[in-house]
Formats: C-alpha cells, structure tokens, sequence
C-alpha cells in the first residue's frame, strides 16, 4: 500500500496543479471566445432553435444513421444534464454570488453557436467502421478535415481515459452517495444495480443506450422541472425579486442578509462562465461522438437538432435552478447566512439541497431521486463516448474489453471514492478541449458555408450526397 500511495501521491499532486493551469483564465476565455467567433460566423445560429426542436421529434428513418436524431440527443443530453446543473449552479451563486446565475446563462446562449458547429463537422466527416455502424466526432474533423491525424489520436486518448472519471467512477460514486445519505440505500445494492444496468443497456450498443436515454432523459428532466416550478410558485413572491438581484449583481455587488455577497462583475463572470461551460460541455466536443450516428439528412440539421441540447441543459435547466436558489436566499435568508468577510456560511454544493428542503416532506427526496437519474444518465452518455474514441485508437474488435472496464470501474467507483481519478479526468477533459477547438476553428469556413447553403438558402430538406467512407483496423487512414 506504500509503494502505490508513494506513486499515486505524486502522481495526484501533478493533476491538482495541471487543473488549477488548465481550468483557469485561459481556458474560460478560449471558449468563450470561440462561442462569440461561432455565433459570428454562424450569424448568430441561435435563432434557429426552434426549427432544431421540431427536427428532434420530427425524425428521419430513411436517412444515413443509426439512431433517431432525437435518440442522438437524448444521449447526448444524458451526458450533459448531470450534478452539474444542481450542485455546480449553487457552487456558482456561492462563490459568484446571485449575479453568476447571468452568466451561467449566457455561457448557455453563446455556447449553442459552438456546439452546432462541431456537431456540424462531426456529422459532415463521419464514417462508417466495418460493421456498418457510424464513427465520427473531433478526431475524424480533425484527420478527414484537416489532415491532422496525430491530433485526432490525442483527441481520441483523452476522451477515452477522461470517460472513466466524469463519466463513470465520479457519477456512480454520486449515486450510491446520495441514495445512502438521504435514502438510507446501502452502497452495495446501488452498486449492483449499476453493474447490473450497464451490463444490459452498453453491451447493446448506441441503439440500445439511445433507447434507455430516450425514455430516461425526458422523464428526469421534466420531473425536475416540474418539482423546482413547484419551489418557485411557493415562493412566487420572490420570483421577481430574484431576477433583479441576479442582473443587478452580475454587475455590481449586491446586499444580502446583512453583508454583501461576491464582488462584482469579474467574480460573478469567472464563476458563472465557469459553471456554465463545464455544465453544457460545449468546445468539448464529446456530444458530437454521438451526434455524428443520428440519422440526417444532412449536417446542419442534425446540427440545429445537437445545439439544443445546450439549450435545455443550460438555458433552461440552469436558470430554473438558479432562480429557484436566489428565490430562495431572499425567502429565508437565515439558512443561507453570511460570513464577516462576505462568503456564504454554507458549502455551495450544499445550496440546492436547503433551497428543496423548503418542501415538506418531498422535497429532499425528491432531490436525491433527481441526483441519482442525472448522474446515472451520464453514465451512459459518456460509456459511448469512450467506447467511440477507444475504437478510433483500436479497431472495434477491443471494444468489449472496454465495455467490461467501464463497467468495472462504475461498481468500483460506487463501492469507494476515486478523487484521484477524478481530478485525473479533469485535466482530461481539458486536455480534450484543445483539439476539439483546433477543429472548429480550422474548419469555420466549412462550417459557415454549409450553414449559409442549407439554412439560410433554404436547401435544409436536400440530402447530402457525399459518400462516406468505410473503415477498418485501428489508426485508420480515411484521406485514402
């Protein structure tokens, strides 16, 4: 035991510092940057979201895919929509102050430029692997686009290693957690359930995921939606109040309880921007993966279809959360009482639990079933992202070992806390950042371009008649 904590010590310590680097300034102003350069050349493809809602239900059996395009993004969204868009948002609002609840959405507003545009030419640049099925994301961009491939493997390298942390050990060990603290379930039954699901829903490939996620991720997020308008009805006196509290301090400090909370715009924007980008995942380029096996006529719808998931994850879910918090603070500002120097007396990641408190009974429960749906959803959004990016590296033959892998470490990570894998995947994650903006912007031409011809032109019904390539073996060489 030692000699593992002599190495994994050091080893954790790397990570701790790399993150602090690799999710700071830099990283928050890369892709805000690239969200603001997205709707520009886009022209502002924001406005398109309702025509991407209709497309999500609409569906296109008879076009190239494997899944429905609600099916890719329903996947996708079980991804997303996770412990972020409850416990970051109150993270946000307490160390940012109410004002951060702004800029969290915002991120969401200007990120759904850039998650159409990846999804754009991670649909234009798919392939298909030996077995008929669809392959595509930033590494085949990146490669088929602009013959980068080395920055493809990195691409695939990181995303298939950070799967394990966010998506996997983090989310499990999330489950068993709240189901324990708040529901009495032991650990061990949770962490066989999981096993259990897993085996059944993964081993039967994206079909199979996107079917469970199709019936699973409208029912979790309705629910909670439901559950915090509830919230917010009770204290509908508040509502109103909260809006202005939150545009006012995302500006300026704003007095609260007898102090006065955060400082200002730059604390309120670092901390919302933050929460909200990792919240929707946007410039990081895992929801493409998923994107690129939706059944499309073309690239850009399936792009309007992929950027509203940025949508409801962010723009909706985020602000209903935040507003339910700072509703919440003005209602009862004793339970979320300051300290001398201004901060919150309360753990942020605590906030959301104290603001559904305020249900008799329900409310905390209902939480902790929320929790574990969000989580467990992004259990299996992120074992197909992993397992697509692995096949990229290997072939398709492996891929059941890594299936098995992931399954294993979702139990492990359920039965004990794996903290080290966790900041381990963060630094990953950003890691998978770099490429994945490297594609967009390599590629803005093509994607203003395709969006000029099928959206603004109004050739968004025709069929895209490109061939797409069939693969085999690892390391494939697709510009042949």
């Amino acid at each position: 035991m030692d000699v593992v904590n002599s190495i994994i010590t050091p080893m954790h310590q790397f990570f701790l510092a790399a993150n602090g680097i690799l999710w700071g300034p830099p990283m928050i102003v890369l892709l805000l940057g690239v969200h603001l350069y997205m709707t520009i050349r886009t022209k502002f493809i924001q406005r398109k979201v309702i025509t991407g809602i209709k497309l999500s239900i609409k569906g296109e059996p008879d076009a190239h895919g494997d899944v429905s395009q609600f099916g890719a993004l329903s996947t996708a969204l079980a991804a997303t929509i996770g412990t972020g868009n409850i416990v970051g948002v109150g993270t946000a609002v307490a160390l940012g102050g109410p004002g951060a609840v702004l800029w969290v959405w915002l991120t969401g507003v200007f990120g759904m430029a850039t998650k159409y545009a990846e999804s754009l030419i991670a649909v234009k640049y798919r392939v298909k692997n030996e077995d008929g099925y669809m392959q595509g994301g930033a590494m085949y961009a990146l490669e088929r686009g602009l013959n980068a491939k080395w920055l493809g493997v990195l691409f695939a390298l990181f995303a298939s290693i950070a799967a394990f942390g966010i998506g996997c050990s983090v989310q499990s060990n999330a489950v068993a957690s709240t189901l324990q603290s708040n529901l009495n379930v032991p650990v061990w039954l949770t962490a066989a359930v999981i096993g259990i699901l897993m085996a059944v829903i993964i081993f039967g490939g994206v079909k199979a995921i996107a079917r469970w996620c199709e019936k699973l991720v409208p029912f979790m997020a309705a629910f909670y939606i439901v559950c915090s308008i509830i919230i917010l009805f009770m204290l509908r006196d508040y509502v109103g109040p909260a809006f202005v509290l939150i545009f006012k301090s995302a500006f300026r400090p704003e007095a609260f309880g007898g102090g006065v909370v955060g400082a200002g715009l730059l604390t309120a924007m670092r901390y919302g921007v933050a929460r909200g980008l990792f919240s929707n995942e946007s410039g990081m380029g895992s929801a493409p993966i998923v994107a690129a096996s939706a059944q499309t006529k073309n690239p850009a719808r399936q792009a309007l279809v992929s950027m509203t998931g940025t949508f409801w994850d962010t723009v909706v879910v985020c602000l209903i959360t935040g507003l339910v918090l700072v509703s919440s603070m003005l209602s009862n500002p004793a339970l979320f009482s300051l300290n001398p120097d201004g901060s919150f007396a309360i753990d942020g990641s605590l906030f959301t639990s104290v603001a559904f408190s305020q249900i008799p009974v329900i409310g905390t429960p209902i939480l902790s079933v929320s929790l574990a749906l969000f989580a467990f959803s992004t259990i299996l959004g992120w074992s197909y992202y992993g397992e697509r990016a692995f096949e990229y590296l290997f072939g398709s033959k492996p891929v059941v070992i890594y299936r098995v892998l992931f399954i294993v470490v979702a139990v492990v990570g359920a039965l004990i806390g794996l903290q080290f894998v966790w900041d381990a995947a963060d630094t990953l994650n950003a890691l998978m950042v770099i490429p994945n903006v490297i594609a967009v912007f390599g590629l803005a031409k093509v994607i203003a371009k395709d969006t000029n011809y099928y959206i603004y032109e109004d050739h968004l019904d025709e069929e895209d008649q490109t061939p797409i390539p069939v693969v085999t073996g690892k390391f494939k060489d697709l510009n042949e």
